[in-house]
């Protein structure tokens, strides 16, 4: 029989590996939809799904303290990530945007450190600050000196998202891992669908079978089975051993990048993948 830790660690990597592949499919989704529409159905479709779980399996309703966190849950996870991810895929690349976003891990480390009130080592902070300094670095070699409106999408997805982690993770502990995405889902639902409206009525739509796949799989997956595997994996192992695991995202995605998507990968991408990488593993380290 499996242990709780293999188990753990199995759904965590399965979440991991689902996540790699959602730039590559948003970027597919934009193949026939425009960045509203594309995100507002993503989080729509998701609550669909999510409803019917809660539904399905007489999920009970979350506390009075837990509904603070799930907001924040919906407002990174199931709104600011995806919306802002999609703005800055109609300009940057797969392999740019996934170096800028293989941080999360260390913001999500930060943001965690300081919601629990945790006293971390100078080395923490030095290896957290100097992977932000190599991101930051590697956007302004990108840009001769400057940074690009995508840039600016990136690393506010990168903050939202980093806090959805950190309390997703802390609500792990008190309430099962799926149940944490699905109501997240659900709470964000308005907000979706309103978008969702907007952008089917301003933006022009073609029902290409490329876009309509990678709408299903970032609605499906990324928004929403992804997470499950992801926080039941967390609850299971903790955020400090998930986060290990999600080290290996980035590379993914730059993988997926040249092999899906046809895109050269410079030299540049990659040492600061290393780079970036190299300081989560130390933050991880020292934070344990």
């Amino acid at each position: 029989m499996i242990s709780p830790r293999a188990a753990g660690t199995v759904l965590a990597a399965l979440g991991v590996l689902a996540f790699s592949f959602s730039f590559p499919a948003t970027v597919w989704a934009l193949d026939g939809f425009g960045p509203w529409s594309a995100t507002g159905l993503r989080g729509a479709i998701a609550a669909l799904v999510a409803t019917a779980c809660l539904a399905l399996f007489r999920a009970p309703l979350p506390t009075r303290r837990q509904w603070a966190a799930l907001g924040v849950v919906a407002g990174g996870c199931a709104i600011g990530f995806p919306l802002l991810t999609t703005l800055a895929l109609q300009t940057s690349t797969t392999a740019h945007s996934a170096v800028v976003i293989g941080a999360l891990p260390m913001a999500t480390a930060m943001l965690a450190a300081w919601r629990n009130g945790e006293r971390q080592p100078t080395a923490f902070w030095a290896a957290a600050c100097g992977g932000a300094v190599a991101v930051i670095g590697f956007t302004l070699v990108q840009h001769h000196g400057t940074v690009s409106i995508a840039d600016v999408y990136l690393v506010a997805a990168l903050i939202v998202c980093a806090a959805g982690y950190a309390e997703g993770g802390r609500l792990s502990s008190s309430m099962s891992g799926w149940r944490v995405i699905a109501w997240g889902v659900v709470l964000a639902a308005p907000v979706n669908v309103a978008v969702s409206v907007w952008g089917l009525a301003h933006e022009s739509v073609r029902w290409t079978p490329t876009a309509l796949g990678g709408l299903a799989y970032v609605a499906l997956v990324s928004q929403f089975l992804g997470f499950v595997a992801w926080y039941r994996g967390m609850g299971l192992i903790g955020v400090a051993r998930a986060s290990q695991l999600q080290l290996a995202q980035p590379l993914l995605t730059l993988v997926w990048a040249v092999l899906l998507m046809g895109e050269d990968l410079s030299a540049a991408a990659v040492i600061t993948a290393v780079i970036v990488l190299s300081c989560i593993v130390m933050t991880q380290r020292v934070r344990r």
